[in-house]
């Protein structure tokens, strides 16, 4: 309940994962309005698509160039805080749902079950 509150109060949220699921913590910070720079491996690409920074997790100067141009161009933060805020609004737990009941429903038609 309290991460709502810290990614709010943060200037930049920086998620340089090499390997991820699906991507939540930068949803939920973008949600926020925290401009997110993120490693372009895995689901983050999909997940952040182009209201955050891709970088190369193995490249400390990319990311600590991307957190550096977040931090100073107060321009560039806002059009990041805000392009994340309409990418967030695109998931949401109901679609999620939705989703993964066709998946059961799509698995249990191809196995003579439903």
């Amino acid at each position: 309940e309290d991460l709502p509150a810290l990614y709010s109060g943060a200037d930049l949220f920086a998620y340089p994962s090499i390997y991820e699921g699906f991507g939540l913590p930068p949803l939920e910070a973008m949600a926020c309005g925290t401009p997110v720079v993120v490693s372009d491996r895995a689901s983050l690409p999909e997940v952040v698509g182009n209201a955050g920074i891709k970088v190369d997790p193995f490249d400390v100067d990319a990311i600590a160039a991307a957190m550096a141009a977040v931090l100073l161009e107060p321009a560039l933060a806002r059009a990041y805080s805000e392009a994340g805020l309409r990418r967030a609004s695109r998931f949401s737990w109901h679609e999620c749902a939705v989703r993964t009941l066709t998946v059961y429903e799509d698995v249990l038609r191809e196995a003579g079950r439903l």
